[in-house]
């Protein structure tokens, strides 16, 4: 049914919104009987709403498609490296700046739209009905459950459109062909765009129903993506643009959002960390508020557990860096853990030392497959698809191209509780509330107390221990960013673990300023893999399959190729030869990798009706001719 609605949602769609204006709003082309008599009945507002999900909800793949997916739309960040040049950010002012094959860069990096104004005028569109065209045909009830849906989508998108662009044009109302003036307004002043998202918010944390059916926007999701954008703005607030007042407003709205999904009792952290990624099933799971389905029978399917199979080869694979970032299972950073081996990086003892997210990850041995740094990324399958490849046995038709069926936990509770922690945090250091052990338990402990897989208990992984406030102290962790309290440092982490490879990294290091930690000549570890003995932990076939290809990185920074007759030497942090430094992106005149530029076609088609459209805070306003 879920599908069906989906299906005429885009259909519908497809008469009432048109991309007719390539550079600014899109226009519709109305067929007025169609668009006069759609709008009878709440089925329709459904109809219509089911459109936003695929766009908005990271997991909501289908087939091949990979925006707004985790795996394989990942690779840029401290986290990933590549086999090639890393990975860079967008130094140079595009021609345009309206679909995503011209902004791939950046779609890819940031997760974020493009500058076009489809998805507002379609929000706009909906709220104009419910009010112009629906009176006496739905309850109020209904009426405001559906305009505080039409208000939460209209928020996502400009909290993503100010999130990658800062300044945007603020639209509210449909906006008509005729109207020059708004269709070519200059750009609203991001301030003032996210107070119109937090009142947008607001309205429907108050208005959307509390169930409106599974699968379906309510207000415990509503309330969930309120904490992330909140948190998001709130961070932005205190560190891009230094405003701690402005900052505590979006940091207290977060922690309410928060409060309201945990006071709720509906959820909780009960499911193993692979198995929370690998169900086929998530209907009822207390882990999820939102969750995406998927169903050969219907058919709906997906290919992100294809690229962690351990036949596939992703394109990007975990760094040293942020395998030095997961905490140890007695609770202390590898610099200060007291479990034997801690402060070794082969897999061996990362498995059996580490918090069980990184069993839970990762592949347990080094393998070629992950041709940049050995470490093979299996999060998003089950254990028996990748067990069955590494041993040689064809796969089932589930596990390869896409045919994939897993479900996807869309929004996760133990978001909603690290959005939570940190919005506390944030808010503390600014004259807030000091946090306290109980908010500790409630959300990084809560989620380090996750059961175990049998798999996981099978090899001996232990829960991570308690995180004690008492202990989070200057010395606890000496290779912290010393700009960072160490409370927030550790809540940091706790981000990075459970998060990699899904949809918040980059997005992470902007909110914080803290683009620099991508600089791989101030820290060779973005630029390494795991710590292997290729003689005694490769086979033949594979060494013998890369001579001149793989190669080790030694703890002075020498790198040794694999030549065929040198298997003796190749002990050290797992390398390639193609692997190189990222192209500078930082402290370039006119370039501000924190914000995209808006494209020169977008500026050119301004001025050739007479306005005119500011280039991005901080990218060169020069307009070429």
């Amino acid at each position: 049914m879920m599908i069906k609605l989906k299906i005429l949602s885009v259909i519908f769609a497809s008469l009432i919104l048109f991309s007719g204006c390539e550079d600014l709003l899109d226009r519709p082309q109305l067929d007025k009987k169609d668009d006069i008599n759609y709008w009878e009945n709440e089925q329709s507002l459904r109809f219509y709403a089911n459109g936003y999900y695929a766009h908005y909800f990271v997991g909501y793949s289908t087939l091949w498609g990979v925006v707004y997916t985790p795996v394989t739309g990942y690779l840029n960040s401290d986290d990933i490296i590549v086999n090639g040049i890393q990975r860079s950010l967008e130094i140079t002012i595009p021609v345009s700046r309206t679909s995503v094959s011209d902004a791939v860069e950046w779609i890819e990096a940031y997760n974020g739209p493009t500058w076009n104004f489809y998805w507002v005028r379609k929000t706009n569109i909906m709220l104009d009905r419910i009010s112009s065209r629906m009176s006496g045909k739905l309850t109020e009830e209904q009426r405001e459950h559906w305009i505080g849906v039409g208000r939460f989508f209209r928020a996502l998108e400009y909290a993503e459109l100010a999130r990658v662009f800062g300044d945007v044009p603020y639209y509210d109302r449909e906006i008509m062909d005729t109207e020059l003036d708004e269709l070519y307004k200059e750009r609203t002043p991001r301030d003032e765009v996210m107070d119109h998202v937090y009142d947008d918010l607001r309205y429907a944390l108050d208005n959307v129903r509390p169930d409106d059916g599974d699968q379906t926007l309510n207000r415990y999701i509503v309330a969930a993506y309120a904490a992330r954008l909140m948190l998001h703005e709130g961070t932005w607030q205190k560190y891009y643009y230094n405003k701690s007042e402005r900052a505590k407003k979006f940091l207290e709205f977060a922690i309410e959002a928060g409060n309201y999904v945990m006071g709720s009792g509906k959820f909780d952290i009960v499911t193993d960390f692979r198995s929370l990624f690998a169900s086929e099933d998530l209907k009822g799971n207390k882990d999820c508020i939102l969750y995406r389905h998927y169903d050969m029978g219907i058919p709906v399917s997906h290919s992100i557990a294809t690229y962690c199979n351990m036949l596939e080869s992703p394109g990007g694979n975990a760094n040293l860096d942020l395998v030095k970032s997961f905490i140890c299972a007695d609770g202390k950073p590898w610099s200060g853990s007291a479990l034997p081996n801690a402060k070794q990086f082969d897999m061996t003892n990362l498995v059996n030392t580490r918090d069980p997210r990184f069993e839970a990850t990762f592949w347990d041995k080094p393998t070629v497959k992950a041709v940049a740094s050995g470490l093979y990324t299996c999060k998003f399958i089950d254990r028996e698809g990748p067990q069955t490849a590494a041993a040689g046995q064809p796969l089932p038709a589930k596990y390869i191209s896409s045919n994939n069926t897993n479900d996807y936990p869309v929004m996760r509770y133990a978001e909603v509780l690290l959005n939570w922690i940190e919005a506390k945090a944030e808010l503390a250091s600014l004259g807030g509330t000091a946090v306290t052990q109980s908010d500790i338990d409630a959300s990084v402990n809560k989620i380090r107390n996750r059961p175990l897989d049998a798999t996981a208990k099978a090899k001996g992984i232990k829960q991570t221990a308690p995180m004690y406030l008492a202990e989070i102290n200057e010395d606890f962790d000496i290779n912290r960013d010393l700009t960072v309290s160490p409370l927030i440092w550790e809540i940091r982490r706790e981000r990075r673990m459970e998060f990699f490879f899904e949809h918040s990294r980059l997005v992470d290091l902007r909110r914080w300023h803290k683009i620099d930690y991508m600089n791989d000549r101030e820290n060779p570890d973005l630029l390494r893999g795991i710590w292997v003995n290729m003689p005694v932990e490769l086979s033949a076939k594979d060494l013998d399959g890369n001579k001149d290809k793989i190669a080790v990185v030694k703890e002075d920074g020498t790198k040794i190729v694999y030549k065929g007759d040198n298997v003796s030497e190749m002990v050290g942090y797992f390398s390639t030869v193609n692997i190189q430094q990222r192209r500078a992106f930082w402290d370039l005149p006119g370039v501000n990798v924190y914000l995209a530029p808006v494209g020169n076609t977008q500026r050119r088609d301004y001025r050739a009706k007479g306005y005119e459209l500011a280039q991005t805070e901080g990218w060169s306003s020069v307009l070429p001719d």
